[in-house]
């Protein structure tokens, strides 16, 4: 295969497709949630992320799966959970069966939080796809997010 393989080329030009529809999602989330909440994408996220956790076997997440969850590295996790922990948000405290393990909660404050910036999200996400949909090369994969379900937890 070279360079200018019409393969490589239709897949080039699909990612740019996709990494384009997800730049514009996230720029309209970004600005509603920061214009109503005083919250980005990623604080929103891993507000959403650690809300789900539970009490039960295997319902706290380590540092690495709460990483892996809002898409960034492990040092942009904890400096985030830092910032929100400031804001506070989010609290952390010692794994009761293992004392190197630090959780992550998020507070009653946090979570009211998340509670008033869901609708706004949802309504955002709404908007943007909404808007990309109107471009016929973004339809098709506006059509698939709006028909995929969410992965099952391995």
């Amino acid at each position: 295969m070279t360079a200018t393989d019409p393969a490589l080329t239709a897949l080039s030009q699909g990612w740019c497709a996709l990494s384009l529809l997800h730049g514009r999602i996230e720029a309209h989330i970004e600005r509603a949630l920061q214009a109503r909440h005083d919250l980005s994408v990623r604080e929103y996220s891993l507000l959403d992320v650690l809300s789900r956790q539970h009490s039960g076997e295997g319902g706290h997440l380590q540092m690495k799966q709460v990483a892996d969850a809002v898409v960034l590295s492990q040092s942009a996790t904890t400096r985030l959970v830092t910032r929100l922990e400031d804001r506070g948000l989010l609290e952390r405290y010692l794994c009761p069966t293992d004392r190197r393990g630090i959780y992550t909660d998020v507070t009653e404050a946090g979570l009211k939080l998340l509670e008033e910036a869901r609708p706004t999200n949802d309504t955002a996400l709404r908007e943007a796809l909404d808007e990309a949909a109107k471009n016929p090369e973004l339809a098709p994969l506006v059509h698939a997010v709006e028909t995929l379900k969410a992965p099952v937890p391995a």
